[in-house]
């Protein structure tokens, strides 16, 4: 039974990873296919829309949130779930998910209020599609740390 345990908390360390190379390459090669970026150069990609450093900026909590994740899983692997480092991780997380709500809310500002005119039907849809993920990932956590932390208190 153990061992089991422990190939699935590895397993879900993969998919971490996984979804972590999966979000940097889609960040990473998007730009280039992106309707108004297709024939542009490397420098007007990545130096002539604010727009797509402040998603790269965004990003970093993305990966923070990742990284304790994995954290998370490693600690559940070795049986220490209800530790005070567990707690932390979990508390980073949700930091992040708020964080990543709140650029995503400022995102959708900047499409509805600086670009009206333009088609953001969906970009609106996509940001309404990840404040909703990331709520939700907040909300959970936020429960898990209250529950993880009433465990440490009491041993």
């Amino acid at each position: 039974m153990k061992n089991i345990k422990r190939s699935s908390t590895i397993l879900l360390q993969v998919v971490i990873v996984l979804i972590g190379i999966g979000a940097l390459a889609f960040m990473l090669w998007e730009p280039h296919i992106e309707g108004r970026n297709v024939s542009a150069t490397l420098f007007e990609i990545y130096f002539n829309d604010p727009f797509l450093a402040y998603a790269y900026i965004a990003s970093i909590a993305f990966f923070v949130a990742l990284y304790q994740a994995f954290k998370l899983f490693g600690y559940l692997g070795q049986n220490t779930v209800f530790s005070e480092p567990a707690v932390k991780a979990l508390r980073t997380i949700k930091y992040c998910a708020t964080s990543l709500v709140g650029f995503v809310v400022v995102a959708e500002a900047y499409l509805l209020i600086v670009r009206p005119g333009d088609d953001i039907a969906g970009g609106v849809f996509i940001g309404l599609l990840l404040i909703f993920v990331f709520g939700v990932v907040d909300i959970v956590t936020k429960r898990f740390e209250r529950i993880v932390q009433t465990a440490v208190d009491k041993k």
